[in-house]
């Protein structure tokens, strides 16, 4: 196995090869059916898998053993093997963890402890697996990456821009996850399913013959082994010797009467109702955190309403930064409906979202992405709603 600095255990080419393409292999169908459809292409592939998490770490955290169905998991790493093998194609695994770990892993738990609530998957596309797994493609001769992505690319020639857009599958669709790419990114990615549904997927892969065809999708995340993350928090921080917290804090409401204590304000997240850790006789729901003063603020679900907030680190991916505020729908989580909004943006890689109607759980920490139809124009991290 090789590291993410150290390449010498792969082949070396002072040149790209033409056709050569190299897959991101997770070892679940999606990527494996990537390897498939390009290599039934005639197409040469190379596979690369990336080992990102130690699973012999905070064994305290393993139970009866690891959460089922976890991406990047020891046994995705050896699917992704067989892969390979039963496709005749040459795979490599290389060693993620220090970068993973650092930009990733410690940005998780940080962002937790400070109040705020992270989108890891967002992380791990933006700051570790694309540039260094296209300079790893670059490094053995191959011009391009394939992803197993939901999401699609096209060139815009008039602009001179690569363009990110929606999967044609909406229920299947990541782009939500992919907007920190750069247009150098983009130029050189592939996402071949971006055309097709899952259930299209599995019918290539089963075509295939591929040993993973029926293997059930990835739902955890790869370094919370029992899919509790308030656990996992406790049990790297104790091991990293990152404090928690400031000790016990308070719970209260709007007008700053006191209703209960906390243990930790990672525990909460906005719009969260159950475990506040009080009896209320009526329904309350997380509203803030104030990280400085140790205090998760609750109230009526009205008060979870916003129009407004800012966005910083906003990353323009299909489109120049506009110079006059832009009409989008925008989506504040992955699962959230993209609502209608006005985006400006601010200098400073900044941008400011005035929805047309207030939106439920605005939550700092969380992407804001904004579309145009199918079209991702840009995204950017949450901050306080104003």
């Amino acid at each position: 196995m090789t590291t993410a600095a150290q390449f010498d255990s792969l082949p070396t080419s002072p040149a790209t090869q033409a056709g050569l393409v190299a897959v991101a292999m997770s070892g679940g169908v999606d990527s494996s059916t990537v390897a498939a459809m390009l290599h039934q292409q005639g197409r040469a592939v190379v596979g690369l898998t990336m080992q990102l998490w130690n699973q012999r770490r905070l064994p305290e955290l393993q139970g009866d053993g690891p959460a089922q169905h976890r991406c990047c998991s020891l046994d995705d790493v050896y699917d992704a093997k067989r892969v390979a093998q039963h496709l005749n194609f040459p795979h490599y695994v290389v060693n993620f963890e220090q970068p993973f770990e650092e930009r990733v892993v410690r940005p998780f738990v940080r962002d937790y402890l400070s109040g705020r609530t992270p989108v890891a998957c967002t992380n791990c596309n933006n700051d570790v697996k694309f540039e260094p797994l296209l300079r790893m493609a670059r490094q053995i001769g191959a011009e391009f990456l394939a992803t197993g992505h939901y999401a699609r690319i096209r060139r815009d020639e008039i602009a001179d821009r690569w363009q990110l857009l929606r999967a044609r599958d909406n229920s299947k669709d990541q782009s939500y996850f992919l907007w920190g790419l750069t247009q150098e990114q983009l130029s050189r990615s592939e996402f071949p399913l971006g055309e097709l549904s899952k259930e299209e997927v599995r019918a290539l892969a089963r075509g295939a013959s591929l040993p993973v065809a029926e293997k059930p999708e990835s739902m955890e995340l790869c370094f919370v082994p029992n899919g509790d993350y308030v656990q996992f928090i406790h049990a790297y921080a104790r091991e990293s010797g990152i404090p928690l917290s400031s000790g016990e804090g308070e719970i209260v409401n709007e007008s700053g009467e006191v209703l209960g204590r906390h243990s930790g304000i990672h525990n909460f997240t906005i719009g969260q109702r159950k475990g506040l850790g009080f009896a209320a006789g009526k329904p309350l729901y997380v509203l803030a955190i104030d990280a400085e003063k140790n205090r998760v603020v609750v109230g009526a679900d009205d008060a979870l309403r916003t129009i407004s907030f800012e966005v910083e680190n906003a990353n323009w991916v299909s489109i120049a930064p506009p110079q006059h505020p832009v009409r989008a729908q925008v989506k504040i989580r992955h699962k959230h409906e993209p609502a209608a909004a006005i985006v400006e943006s601010l200098e400073g890689s900044r941008a400011r979202v005035k929805f047309d109607a207030p939106q439920r759980a605005v939550t700092p920490g969380q992407a804001a992405v904004f579309y145009d139809g199918d079209l991702v124009l840009g995204g950017g991290w949450i901050k306080e709603p104003l």
